[in-house]
């Protein structure tokens, strides 16, 4: 199947469209365009016969290095309207960089079937409280200093690159429970997606060279045939997505992406048991 010109032809356009709607997610909801890309990767690769052991860690490490670009295009955006947090970054960043490193230990040592199940649980309870979550919820008045910070902000850390995501999926929510401004915490988020998007696609790359069952054009864990079509669309519409953010309304596009990510993280769970 793989080498069908119009299986291949349908397949980057695909991708393409994949990039376009993963950067305007990234800047609309800040929610890393991470949470899209994988599960479409992860059955993308399984679609084309990319071995099950390798295809899991592929797509995670393939999303880390779209990352990069698109966060700095989105973090750019958002600077310009002031909703970057640079006290915070300053505070919480050398935090979520050592769960960045430890969860990229644990994914290169974990089957991707285990890694299969990380995204899928916490795509779930993103979706859960994306549909029936308050702005209005609080568990203290301000972000937290001390262990509690660094424990949170190493575990947004670590989560995040074992999901492959950018890190507003988790930092958004979490900073809003906090009592911090959620329009802050989108463009915080942003900048947080280029400290998880850096290593982690170094440690998915190390990690993944010279394994069995990688596909041609492959950098360790990273196809760089996903990244080269990937990327563009979501620079290039990642500020798109910024402008929308602070324009709409956003409950009614939160509910449908919870739709989304519940049907995502139930076809994973699927796939693991069958």
């Amino acid at each position: 199947m793989i080498e069908d010109p119009a299986f291949l032809a349908v397949l980057a356009v695909s991708l393409v469209a994949v990039g376009v709607v993963a950067g305007i997610l990234a800047g609309l909801l800040g929610v890393g365009g991470g949470i899209v890309i994988v599960p479409v990767l992860f059955h993308v690769f399984g679609l084309i016969g990319i071995d099950e052991d390798v295809k899991m860690h592929l797509a995670v490490g393939t999303s880390l290095a779209t990352i990069i670009p698109t966060s700095i295009s989105s973090m750019r955006a958002h600077m310009k309207k002031g909703a970057v947090d640079k006290g915070l970054l300053l505070s919480w960043g050398p935090w979520i960089a050592v769960g960045v490193i430890a969860g990229t230990v644990l994914a290169g040592s974990v089957r991707g079937g285990t890694l299969t199940a990380v995204f899928g649980t916490i795509a779930l309870i993103v979706a859960l409280h994306m549909a029936f979550g308050k702005e209005s919820w609080r568990v203290a008045d301000a972000p937290p200093s001390g262990p509690g910070k660094g424990m949170i902000a190493s575990l947004i850390g670590g989560f995040s690159v074992m999901m492959g995501i950018g890190g507003g999926t988790i930092a958004v929510p979490t900073l809003v429970l906090f009592n911090y401004p959620v329009h802050k915490a989108v463009g915080t988020a942003s900048a947080i997606g280029l400290i998880i998007g850096v290593p982690g696609t170094i440690g998915f790359v190390l990690g993944g060279l010279g394994h069995d069952g990688l596909p041609p054009f492959s950098l360790g864990y990273m196809s760089l045939v996903g990244f080269a079509l990937l990327t563009p669309m979501t620079v290039l519409f990642a500020p798109y997505g910024a402008r929308i953010a602070h324009a709409i309304d956003r409950r009614a596009l939160r509910r449908v992406f919870a739709l989304f990510l519940a049907i995502t993280s139930a076809r994973m769970f699927w796939q693991i048991l069958t």
